[in-house]
Parts: C-alpha cells; sequence; structure tokens
C-alpha cells in the first residue's frame, strides 16, 4: 500500500523508535564521511551523500566474537555469543543498490550452513530504502539491470516527492506493521510527483552474454592487462554491499580468548595461500580473475544471480583507477 509521509513525520517516526530502545541505522556524518551508523536523534540522518561503505556492515560487521574460551586447569570453558542479543533494529535511508544486496547476501549466508549472527540480524531489522535522486559517473545500476528506484531488499521505500515530503510503499510484513504502528503520522497517498531521480548514464551490461564469454576464457590475456595495475589492496571488497568473504582466528593466549569472525578478500595474497607453502592464486591476474569470476559467473552458476549492484564505490575507492563497470562492459562488447 502506498503512503505519505512529510520530512517532519519521517524525523517524528526515526525519534519515536529511538526513545522506545530500537537501534536505528541511517546514513550520518562520522568524522567527516557520510556512514551507516546508529542515530542518537533524527537530526542526524543524511539523505544527499551515498555512505562510503555499504549497508551490509548492520548484518555483517567488520569483526565480531563469536565464541570465548578459558582453561581453568585442565578443563577448557567454551562460551557461545548468543545472536538473541542482538537488538532490533531499523536500518533506513538505505540507497537501492545497499538494499538490493541483501538479499543477495542471504542466499550465501542461508545456503549450507546457517549462520545465525547474519539471520538473527536480518530478523530483527526492518529497512527502509530511499530512491536516489543524484548519480556520479561511477554510478552503474542501471547496466546491471536495477535503477535508482529499485525496491528490491527494501520492507518500505521512500520516494521524494516535488515540494517536499516522501511517497511511501510497503513491501513486505515488517513494512506494514512500521506503517500500522505509527499510523498518525503516515496518510494517503497524496499524488504529488516524484522528484527527479538520478540517471546514471552507464549502457545495460548483456549479463547473460558476459557470463558465457567467462565460462570460455578462464585463460585469457585480459586479466593480465587489468591485473598489472592492480595493488591487491582489498578496499574494492570492503566497501563493496555484496563481497562476503570473511576468516575466522583465535585470537589470546593458552589461559583465554577470543574467536572472531573477520572480513577477508580474495584479492590478498595470503587469502589462498595453504598451510603447505603453495598458492593456486600466486599472481595478481588470477586473484583479479577470481573478483570479476566470482561476481558474474561463479554466484550465478550457484544462485542465479549477480554479485554486483553497481554501486560504484569500487571504483572511486580504487586507488589506481580500475573500473569494473568498464571492464564487464568490455567483456560485453568481444
Amino acid at each position: 500500500m502506498q503512503k505519505y509521509i512529510s520530512q517532519q513525520n519521517l524525523n517524528t517516526l526515526l525519534d519515536k523508535l529511538i526513545t522506545k530502545g530500537i537501534r536505528v541505522v541511517a546514513p550520518r556524518i562520522s568524522a567527516g564521511i557520510p556512514l551507516y551508523e546508529p542515530l542518537k536523534c533524527s537530526d542526524e540522518m543524511v539523505t544527499d551523500q551515498l555512505p562510503r561503505r555499504s549497508a551490509k556492515e548492520a548484518f555483517f560487521p567488520v569483526c565480531e566474537e563469536i565464541m570465548s574460551y578459558e582453561k581453568e586447569g585442565q578443563q577448557v570453558k567454551l562460551t557461545d555469543v548468543d545472536p538473541a542479543r542482538f537488538p532490533e533494529t531499523v536500518l533506513v535511508g538505505v540507497r537501492p543498490c545497499d538494499a538490493a544486496a541483501i538479499p543477495v547476501l542471504d542466499a550465501v549466508f542461508s545456503w549450507d550452513y546457517k549462520d545465525e549472527f547474519f539471520l538473527e540480524r536480518r530478523r530483527k531489522t526492518t529497512i527502509i530504502g530511499l530512491a536516489c535522486t543524484t548519480a556520479d559517473d561511477a554510478c552503474f545500476c542501471t547496466a546491471v539491470g536495477l535503477s535508482p528506484a529499485e525496491t528490491r531488499g527494501s520492507d518500505l521505500f521512500l520516494t521524494l516527492l516535488d515540494g517536499g515530503g516522501y511517497a511511501c510503499e510497503s513491501y513486505s510484513e515488517k513494512g506494514e506493521a512500521l506503517i500500522n504502528g505509527n499510523g498518525e503520522l503516515f496518510s494517503e497517498s497524496n499524488n504529488a510527483v516524484p522528484f527527479h531521480l538520478a540517471a546514471p548514464q552507464a549502457e545495460k551490461i548483456d549479463l547473460k552474454k558476459v557470463k558465457a564469454w567467462l565460462d570460455e576464457h578462464f585463460e585469457d590475456p585480459l586479466w593480465d592487462g587489468i591485473a598489472v595495475r592492480c595493488v591487491g589492496c582489498g578496499a574494492c571488497a570492503f566497501v563493496c554491499p555484496a563481497c562476503h568473504c570473511f576468516d575466522i582466528v583465535d585470537e589470546g593466549t593458552e589461559k583465554n580468548g577470543k574467536r572472531r569472525k573477520s572480513w577477508d578478500a580474495c584479492g590478498f595474497w595470503k587469502f589462498t595461500h595453504h598451510a603447505s607453502g603453495h598458492n593456486p592464486r600466486d599472481l595478481q591476474p588470477k586473484r583479479y580473475r577470481n573478483r570479476i569470476m566470482h561476481k558474474f559467473k561463479y554466484y550465478d552458476d550457484k544462485f542465479g544471480q549477480t554479485l554486483c549492484t553497481g554501486c560504484g564505490r569500487c571504483v572511486r575507492i580504487c586507488p589506481v583507477g580500475i573500473d569494473i563497470a568498464a571492464i564487464v562492459d568490455e567483456i560485453n562488447k568481444k
């Protein structure tokens, strides 16, 4: 159902949720950088800047403790972290490229093993998406089949209207519950004209054609040509809303310590380094090839969708100017 909410009422809604003890996460300025972080009040939210990092951190933190251990004499006590402790959360102001990546992550974390750390956060989070009204040269959501008004992954979706306020559409029971529980702040749609949406300039890419080329070109001079510039810093994976590699490490002493899950990246040399000393991806071209293959072939082979939502963060942050959209477009034109 479509409703209308004014900017003032949206702020009132967020402040009401915060007062009730619900964790409200939204884009805010932190040390001069827009990031998705918990709000203390609605005035902290910014809606005119794409956060530097993606919204996946709300479900998949950079680092989290999953277990602790303590040795007493000959006995070792193990204590699991209980996912039930995670707070109820409303994630608001989520850009379409970020919201669309969350169902992509769902498939990974609920496949052969149910990751309750991720899934419990998902169960307790309501996602309020926000249509984009601006785009820069790095944005390419339209090239991979999405749009600045993509509603995939959102429980509630806001579209800025000309003259102020937002058209609000619910797409799940969570979205309906949020509206019904705060009905005094919403009104019937006023049929106002949407404020102009962003218009990314990237041409649409035939992802099936790209995948077909990748199926036949595991070995190709293209990989050397790209990776000669790549420094393997992993920044592209860390800002990506869909990358999900992680490592698990025990930290502490023989007496006590913690087991932690932390982000990792396939661009790192040690990512595939075996205990034997062998590394099947010992050179950067092999590692960058895996990045493209994973996003546009391997993930599609497994789950039937692309592991990229065109947010452009990797393009903006790459220290040597590698443009994944240009690479995939080059493949598309072969």
